[in-house]
C-alpha cells in the first residue's frame, strides 16, 4: 500500500509539474527549437529583455491587476460587512447566491454578457466603442469582488459582537467601531481577498480577450497573439522568470512564517 501511495503522488507530482520543467529547461535551449536541446544558454532571455512590447503587456497586466484588486477589495469589505448586518435571513442568502453567479459562471459567458453591455452602452451614448482599460477594469473588477467576499465573509463571522457592542456602549460611533475594534480582526481575509483577485486578474485571458482593445493589451492576450505565428522562446523565459519569482515569493512566506508559528507553539 505504501508503495501504491508514494506512486500515486509521484504521478500528480509529475503531472503537475513535468510541463513547467520542460518550459524551464527549454528556456534555456540554445537552438531555439524543441525538436532537439543544443546547449544551455541565456540567449532568450537578452532578447526578452530587448522586448518592449513585452515589458509594455507586462506593465499592463500589472497596473491592471493591481487597480482592480484594490477596488474590488474596498467594495467586497464594505460589502461583506453589509451582508454581515444584514437581519433577513432570506434576504441575506438571495444576496449571497447572485454574488457567486460571476464565480460561478464559465469565463466565457462572463466576457460575451460585459462585451455586450459595453457595446450596448456605446449604442446608448451615440459612441463608438470604447473598449480598452476602462472596460477591462470593470469587468475584472467585476469578477474579483466575489473572491473577496468569499475571503472576508468567514472573518466577520467570527467576529465577537460584544467587542464592538462594548466599543459603542463607550462612545463610539459605528464608524469608528468599525474601523478600530472590526476592521484589525478581518485583515487577514482582505489580505487574503486581495492576493486572490490580483492573482486572478494577472491571470485571466477569456474575459480579457472579449472587453479588450489593441490599445491596452496584458501579457495573457500578448503570448496569445504569439500562437498566431510561432511563438518567440523569449516567452519561454518569460514564464520561467514567473515561475521563479513566484516560487521565491513562497519560499519567503513560509520560511518567514515559520519562527513566527514556532513561538506561538512555544507560548
Amino acid at each position: 500500500m505504501k508503495i501504491l501511495s508514494k506512486s500515486y503522488i509521484f504521478i500528480i507530482f509529475a503531472l503537475l509539474y513535468a510541463p513547467i520543467v520542460l518550459l524551464i529547461v527549454f528556456s534555456f535551449n540554445e537552438a531555439g527549437s524543441l525538436n532537439e536541446f543544443t546547449g544551455f544558454s541565456g540567449v532568450w532571455y537578452k532578447e526578452l529583455f530587448n522586448d518592449e512590447e513585452a515589458f509594455n503587456a507586462l506593465k499592463n497586466s500589472l497596473i491592471l491587476a493591481v487597480s482592480s484588486s484594490l477596488i474590488a477589495t474596498v467594495i467586497g469589505t464594505f460589502g461583506a460587512l453589509g451582508l454581515h448586518h444584514m437581519r433577513k435571513k432570506y434576504i441575506k442568502g438571495a444576496v449571497n447566491s447572485v454574488t457567486n453567479i460571476p464565480m460561478m459562471n464559465p469565463d466565457i459567458v462572463t466576457g460575451v454578457s460585459m462585451m455586450l453591455l459595453f457595446v450596448a452602452v456605446a449604442g446608448f451614448l451615440h459612441t463608438q466603442s470604447f473598449l480598452g482599460f476602462w472596460t477591462m477594469l470593470v469587468a475584472h473588477v467585476t469578477f474579483n469582488l466575489p473572491y473577496v467576499l468569499l475571503s472576508v465573509m468567514p472573518r466577520f463571522n467570527q467576529l465577537d459582537r460584544s467587542l464592538s457592542e462594548a466599543a459603542l456602549d463607550l462612545g463610539c460611533t459605528p464608524s469608528q467601531a468599525f474601523f478600530k475594534v472590526e476592521l484589525p480582526q478581518i485583515v487577514p481575509g482582505i489580505v487574503s481577498g486581495l492576493m486572490l483577485g490580483f492573482t486572478m486578474s494577472l491571470d485571466d485571458f477569456v474575459i480579457s480577450h472579449f472587453v479588450s482593445s489593441p490599445d491596452f493589451q496584458t501579457l495573457p492576450l500578448y503570448v496569445y497573439n504569439q500562437t498566431a505565428h510561432n511563438v518567440k522562446f523569449s516567452m519561454y523565459a518569460l514564464c520561467a522568470l514567473i515561475v521563479a519569482i513566484i516560487l521565491a515569493v513562497l519560499l519567503i512566506v513560509n520560511f518567514a512564517g515559520s519562527p513566527k508559528k514556532k513561538g506561538a507553539a512555544k507560548r
